[in-house]
């Protein structure tokens, strides 16, 4: 009986130390505070990305309206240029 308590004490003693050096390993509340503080940078620099993003968004459009007004005017059929059309009639 007291070496099955002895064992058992053993076992729980050995428990708690490896539980203590996981939690001085992992620390779980101090990855709790650093993803807190990251979430709560992100949610105040929102805006900031939201115009980036915009900014690169019109400036991809603006390159593309630019493309495609240099096709049609170097594009030879009817329905982008009817000036030619109406040269043709």
């Amino acid at each position: 009986m007291q070496q099955t308590i002895q064992t058992n004490i053993k076992r729980v003693k050995n428990f708690i130390g490896f539980a203590k050096s996981y939690l001085v390993r992992k620390n779980p509340v101090k990855a709790f505070i650093n993803e807190t503080v990251a979430m709560i940078k992100d949610m105040l620099s929102i805006t900031k990305k939201r115009k980036l993003a915009k900014y690169r968004l019109n400036y991809q459009m603006y390159k593309l309206n630019q493309m495609e007004k240099l096709i049609a005017a170097n594009n030879d059929h009817v329905f982008l240029r009817g000036n030619k059309f109406n040269e043709m009639r």
